[in-house]
């Protein structure tokens, strides 16, 4: 008799936020892709050292170490930008930990805004901790709120000249 549980250990936990940002879109870009290993330590708070492995320069195939804070815990893991395309989007993957950061962006012409949509997804998950997906759900979707929302603070003081 085969054992049924009531989650698909197979399937992804994501987390989605989207949130309009009042700069152009090369700004928001700017400020998310161009400048990424300046900036990304400025938005994602639980981050407490972050080292960039290959230069300071952003295209896909370079590698970042950080070391997070996690519920008291320090998590140490090492990514790689998968997806880098100016204006439109910026991926990375975890090489040490399953996950992937998604910041993609459109343009708004009419209310000359960017709309910025930012995706954290845990590709799996430890087995025994399956039974609480719909908690880490719930924290993956209040962490993805609170990254657009530090974003946008951020991109409006920075980038008040713009």
């Amino acid at each position: 008799m085969q054992i049924k549980f009531s989650f698909d250990s197979s399937k992804p936990i994501a987390g989605e936020a989207s949130i309009e940002i009042n700069k152009s879109i090369h700004d928001v870009f700017s400020y998310i892709g161009e400048h990424f290993y300046d900036n990304y330590p400025k938005w994602a708070v639980e981050v407490i050292e972050f080292e960039p492995l290959d230069g300071k320069d952003v295209f896909v195939g370079s590698k970042a170490k950080q070391i997070r804070e996690d519920n008291g815990s320090k998590v140490e893991s090492v990514f790689e930008i998968t997806d880098y395309q100016p204006s439109m989007k910026l991926i990375f993957k975890g090489l040490t930990e399953p996950y992937s950061h998604s910041y993609l962006l459109e343009s708004s012409e009419i209310k000359q805004s960017t709309r910025l949509t930012f995706r954290f997804e845990l590709s799996e998950i430890e087995v025994f901790m399956r039974p609480f997906q719909k908690l880490i759900r719930t924290a993956i979707e209040d962490g993805a709120e609170n990254t657009v929302e530090n974003i946008k603070k951020l991109i409006d003081v920075e980038c008040s000249d713009s």
